[in-house]
């Protein structure tokens, strides 16, 4: 039979849809050509499979090679159907039964040699062929990636040899599960690093309880960055499910997914000088950016005031939905981008408010490059303040507590969140809010005044109620208490700043 169908998947966002390849050989002048929307990279895979195959001792048909990838309005690109390819035209010549191949989806690029090799989006091309009940053949170096789809059937192959055989019923492939890291990640940093600083860990500690934003503003060298990075050591691991989606986004985007890891939250720190497109994604063919790649972890900010403003007001849309949609001209693509955001901050372009080496004009002009609009979509706003004189030997000498201590009362909060909503208190909507956190009527009143005093939005009301919400979640108490409305309110300092330098 001359023809034969091979399936195989693209990859779009963090889809995977399924593509079907057919060859024909036809008698005439020896050609051989990809129709189907190839890019350049997939128009190249003629000179590849064909080298391949002689290569590995098959004889490429002079013959009138068509390969179609359909469907057709889909853009591909990449050497990802090489292995496809090459196995459509080895089944078309007669090599391969062409009923063996109607179980198996393939994905590998191909060396002169033969060899497979890796390429990147495996885990959700895994996970669509795992829904669709087909066997995945993909490169040996990508096997246990893919593997981490439970259940899944992956077969991992070095050669194109490897495939053939399997395929003839010669020489079946080996199947190997993949090694999962122990539900306990470890870390090699901990809270006890941090000297002082008691009530930013507190407010750490809320932070990570309900997942909320954070900003830290503070003088060079009282530990912002030290805070911010030990947040990941004191929030709940994820669950399957989310570090699923997380490893999906880093291989699309060509990072290596270690399955002895995969279960760390994510802690991305992108530098100041990061353009927009870096951040929330783009290109001409739409990849993912820092806030998808912090998907179900932490985004850290440093040196917030000195980010571009309007690449961090491309952040506010994001950090409410969760998601972010890219599109281009040709293309368009949708990436989870639900992440924690910490920034910091100094509280003047020269360090220290009292260093008398600022005007407050001066000082206005560093602050207002951070957004209104994007500073209502953080939560807390804590001062991070010098250790007083002397106290330095003092407090090293007790370390307060380590991060695995926080982390338990973290994770207890947590889960009493999701017993309650099905979610963390930072992402509660607005009807969600009125039926797990409501407030007695002179509280009600002492927050309104508050707000209109600091002249604050209605969302940074709904922040501060979710905010008492999680504190009231960490003392074991049923209903929110005036107590904690009003350390909620002391969480606002950057507003307090503004009010001072009369904004």
């Amino acid at each position: 039979m001359s023809l034969a169908r091979v399936h195989s998947r693209a990859c779009v966002g963090v889809d995977a849809p399924l593509i079907t390849i057919e060859v024909h050989l036809a008698n005439g002048l020896p050609a051989f050509n990809i129709v189907g929307l190839p890019e350049a990279s997939v128009r190249e895979a003629r000179d590849r499979v064909r080298s391949a195959l002689i290569n590995s001792q098959f004889e490429f048909p002079a013959k009138r090679i068509t390969v179609n990838l359909a469907p057709a309005d889909l853009p591909k690109e990449g050497g990802r159907f090489d292995l496809a390819i090459a196995i459509g035209i080895i089944a078309a010549n007669g090599q391969i039964p062409v009923d063996n191949l109607n179980q198996y989806e393939l994905l590998g690029e191909l060396g002169l040699s033969g060899e497979i090799r890796a390429v990147s989006g495996v885990l959700p091309f895994a996970f669509a062929c795992h829904r669709d009940e087909h066997s995945a053949i993909v490169p040996v170096s990508n096997v246990q990636e893919a593997a981490l789809i439970k259940h899944a059937k992956v077969l991992g192959a070095a050669q194109l040899l490897d495939v053939f055989h399997h395929l003839n019923g010669q020489q079946p492939l080996p199947f190997e599960p993949a090694q999962r890291a122990a539900l306990e990640a470890k870390y090699f940093i901990d809270m006890q690093d941090v000297v002082g600083q008691s009530a930013a860990k507190r407010a750490l500690e809320i932070a990570a309880a309900g997942q909320h934003n954070m900003l830290m503003t503070g003088p060079p060298g009282t530990g912002k960055t030290m805070l911010a990075n030990r947040l990941i050591s004191i929030l709940p691991e994820m669950t399957d499910d989310e570090a699923l989606q997380t490893a999906a986004i880093h291989s699309v985007s060509g990072k290596v997914v270690d399955p002895q890891s995969w279960r760390a939250r994510p802690f991305r720190s992108p530098h100041h000088t990061s353009s927009a497109v870096a951040l929330v994604g783009g290109g001409s063919i739409p990849r993912p950016g820092e806030i998808s790649l912090a998907h179900n972890g932490v985004l850290f900010l440093d040196e917030l005031p000195e980010f571009d403003r309007k690449v961090l007001d491309v952040l506010r849309e994001p950090m409410e939905s969760g998601t972010v949609s890219i599109s281009r001209a040709a293309r368009q693509a949708q990436f989870p981008a639900s992440f924690q955001l910490i920034a910091a901050m100094n509280p003047s372009p020269t360090g220290a408010m009292d260093d008398g080496r600022s005007t407050s004009d001066q000082i206005l002009r560093y602050l207002n490059r951070v957004s209104g609009p994007f500073l209502d979509r953080i939560d807390l706003q804590i001062d991070v303040p010098k250790l007083p004189g002397g106290s330095f030997s003092e407090q090293i000498k007790e370390r307060g507590e380590s991060s695995e201590q926080i982390r338990q009362r973290v994770i207890q909060a947590r889960n009493v969140q999701l017993r309650r909503a099905g979610k963390a208190n930072a992402h509660l909507n607005n009807k969600e809010l009125e039926r797990y956190c409501p407030l007695l009527a002179e509280d009600q009143k002492f927050l309104e005044s508050a707000v209109e005093k600091l002249g604050l939005s209605i969302r940074s009301y709904h922040r501060i109620v979710k905010v008492a919400r999680t504190i009231a979640d960490l003392d074991h108490q049923d209903n929110i208490q005036h107590a904690h409305i009003a350390q909620a309110l002391s969480y606002r300092s950057f507003d307090r700043l503004l009010g001072q330098l009369g904004m």
